[in-house]
């Protein structure tokens, strides 16, 4: 069995983070391990307290992981302090992990800022060069970019910027702010990848299940662009599934298609 590691924070409520990784990982048909960078508390209607894990077990999580089950993918979430982005950077290049997929959780969609100036600097000049393939979305991309995204064609001249600057491919998630649900990926040629539009405003995790499950598929041999396809047909359907859980923007139903003796 091909296996998968998720290096992020947990959420408590199970839709995001940690718990949504591992659950999409399961769905798609790789082992799951992890390295919990934060416990959190958090619901579907927002966080109320964070406890960052200290270098130390980070390191010390990251180093029996691939001493013992070598991951075939590494997903990264979000890190947001510069001590843990370092002994992330420093533990994947002194390993040479591979099919790294990093999610750079640094801008809300709202715009509001998630990580210091002090974590991007170090997210960007450490760890998003290591990577294979980032994800961001708009906001993330202006920053990394440098430049206003208004359009579809700014969102094609921002992924080439980034893809340029660092050396990764770039999957540019559109969101229904510019292109409904399209996402452009840049690995040195522009890809267009149409997303069905879903009428469900329970969204809470889609960034983390939908860069769990590209990972998920480069682990098992396919090609970054065959994986992003086949991830955005996984969170698509995990959408349409219409899980309706909580008060506030509630999670994907992760397993829409594991259906067995055993579920029922």
């Amino acid at each position: 069995m091909k296996t998968a590691l998720t290096i992020a924070g947990s959420d408590s409520s199970g839709g995001a983070g940690i718990q949504a990784d591992i659950k999409t990982m399961l769905a798609n048909g790789v082992f799951a391990m992890s390295a919990v960078t934060a416990l959190t508390a958090q619901n579907t209607m927002g966080v109320s307290g964070i406890m960052e894990a200290t270098p130390e077990i980070l390191a010390g999580q990251l180093d029996r992981v691939f001493e013992d089950i070598f991951p075939d993918a590494v997903k990264i979430g979000m890190v947001s302090s510069c001590r843990l982005i370092s002994v992330i950077a420093e533990k994947l290049a002194g390993y040479n992990a591979r099919n790294i997929v990093l999610d750079p959780v640094m801008v809300a969609t709202s715009g509001a800022k998630l990580i210091s100036d002090d974590a991007v600097e170090a997210l960007t000049g450490k760890l998003i060069p290591l990577a294979d393939v980032v994800t961001p979305n708009i906001p993330e991309a202006e920053v990394l970019s440098g430049m206003k995204i208004a359009s579809a064609d700014d969102m094609e001249k921002a992924a080439a910027l980034i893809y340029n600057r660092f050396g990764c491919a770039v999957l540019l998630k559109g969101g229904h702010s510019i292109s409904d649900a399209d996402d452009c990926l840049y690995d040195g040629a522009v890809n267009w990848f149409r997303g069905r539009r879903i009428d469900n405003p329970n969204t809470h995790g889609t960034g983390c299940t939908l860069s769990s499950a590209i990972a998920s598929n480069l682990a098992k041999g396919y090609s970054l662009r065959d994986s992003v396809e086949r991830a955005k047909r996984y969170i698509s359907g995990a959408l349409a599934a219409g899980l309706d859980l909580g008060h506030g923007s509630g999670p994907m139903d992760h397993g829409f298609d594991i259906r067995s003796g055993f579920a029922e």
